[in-house]
């Protein structure tokens, strides 16, 4: 296991995120950074085993905690505007690239589950920093939300954007794993806050990217769970189905619950995850 060091960073509004890194033993040159970005109501901490698996491969791993999120700063599941997220993701990848990536000369690879798919695919498709690669786990493309619930959202978004409400999640979906359901149920640090403007934030940008998906232009990894209960799988399948197959590898896991590395056997899983690096940062 590497020596996980936490610190925080502050954004151009004052705000404070939490920022992980795990890095390689001295001197060892990386294959690749990887920047995650989690999910909602979660934080960075919960992809520790993750990033541990891709020190052994030989990866430098940085994640933090999303504003609103973790032991980072900002009131619970709210942005003071729409797309803040996609700037704080500016600012942390800027100073990932400027003090990891580009010392070693090495390829920097962003990846997103969930929410952080959304975050992660929106700044590749709008071209708001190069990337090397993205990878997304069970990315929320499409969330399966129903037309009367989006016009209470689009109403609270016009005259009470952050009023924090729950997020009506069902843990019990997330893995079909029990202990880690009972993880993250006991986790002083997941929420289940969301307000209108996060909200809309999700529901907005998935179309965008699956609009954009037949002009592609970043080596992509999709990797989906096909019993996802929490974010609809049909917004993978079509990104899947439109993006270049020359730069798409996409893989659903057919029975698989949302949080695919953190199912009973994510074997396979990390199995996708490797060979693809594989490719994309080959071992020198």
């Amino acid at each position: 296991m590497s020596d996980t060091t936490q610190a925080p960073f502050t954004l151009r509004d004052g705000l404070n995120l939490a920022i992980y890194d795990w890095p390689l033993p001295s001197r060892q040159r990386p294959r690749a950074v990887v920047l995650i970005v989690h999910g909602l109501g979660e934080h960075a901490w919960r992809y520790d085993t993750v990033a541990n698996r891709l020190n052994e491969w030989g990866f430098v791993v940085r994640a933090y905690d999303q504003r609103g999120h973790g032991e980072s700063g900002g009131e619970r599941g709210a942005l003071p505007y729409d797309d803040a997220l996609l700037d704080d993701l500016a600012e942390v990848l800027d100073d990932t690239r400027r003090h990891i990536a580009e010392p070693w000369s090495c390829p920097l690879i962003l990846m997103g589950h969930s929410m952080g798919g959304v975050v992660a695919s929106s700044f590749v498709q709008r071209g708001m920093a190069p990337v090397d690669g993205l990878v997304l786990s069970s990315p929320a493309l499409a969330t399966g939300i129903g037309a009367l619930m989006l016009k209470v959202i689009d109403l609270l978004y016009r005259f009470a954007p952050n009023l924090a409400l729950s997020n009506g999640l069902d843990a019990s979906k997330i893995s079909h794993s029990a202990v880690t359901v009972d993880a993250y149920k006991n986790d002083r640090l997941v929420h289940d806050r969301i307000t209108a403007r996060l909200a809309r934030f999700i529901d907005a940008n998935g179309p965008r990217v699956l609009a954009a998906a037949p002009r592609w232009k970043v080596p992509t990894l999709l990797m989906y769970a096909g019993a996802d209960k929490l974010v609809a799988p049909v917004g993978s399948s079509s990104f899947a189905s439109t993006a270049p197959a020359n730069l798409l590898t996409s893989k659903c896991f057919q029975d698989m619950y949302h949080e695919i590395f953190n199912e009973a056997d994510p074997s396979q899983v990390y199995a996708a995850l490797q060979g693809w690096l594989d490719r994309q940062a080959p071992v020198a």
